[in-house]
């Protein structure tokens, strides 16, 4: 496996330490991939994380969103009768994701429906950053010249 030093960029890039960390953290094996989830392009602008937690009731989940991180975390209340199972295949077990979000992405909503988490998130651009026409005007001859004279 290849690895980077993103050392470089850190001395002589200024703001783009973030970037260089999303690239770091990329490179690590060690990604959670419990629970499973989908992330989806729903329009131009909005986009929706779908998470399978199956056997999670919506108390033991938080969902929080910190410094352009989205934090998905899923605390399993302990049951109070022991149960012997004969074959386990429902995990249920605590999990933390997150999630890096781009500049200008906001989450909107969750909700919790046959055991899937669905996440909305949309990007929300201000207007002094959208991209805006300007006219251009028309030169009707009107513009007054100085003399060289006067001048």
């Amino acid at each position: 496996m290849r690895s980077f030093d993103f050392s470089p960029l850190y001395r002589t890039a200024i703001g783009f330490d973030r970037l260089a960390q999303m690239f770091d953290n990329a490179q690590r094996a060690d990604q959670p991939s419990y629970p499973p989830y989908n992330i989806e392009l729903v329009a131009e602008d909005k986009y929706r994380i779908t998470m399978a937690v199956a056997g999670f009731a919506r108390g033991e989940i938080e969902i929080e969103t910190e410094n352009e991180t989205l934090k998905i975390i899923g605390r399993k209340q302990k049951e109070e009768q022991q149960v012997n199972f004969l074959h386990r295949g429902i995990a249920a077990r605590d999990f933390e994701q997150r999630f890096q979000l781009a500049n200008h992405i906001k989450v909107v909503g969750a909700n919790l429906e046959n055991g899937l988490l669905n996440i909305e998130l949309v990007r929300e651009i201000p207007e002094a950053l959208k991209p805006r026409k300007i006219e251009i005007g028309v030169n009707d001859g009107n513009v007054q010249r100085l003399d060289r004279a006067a001048a």
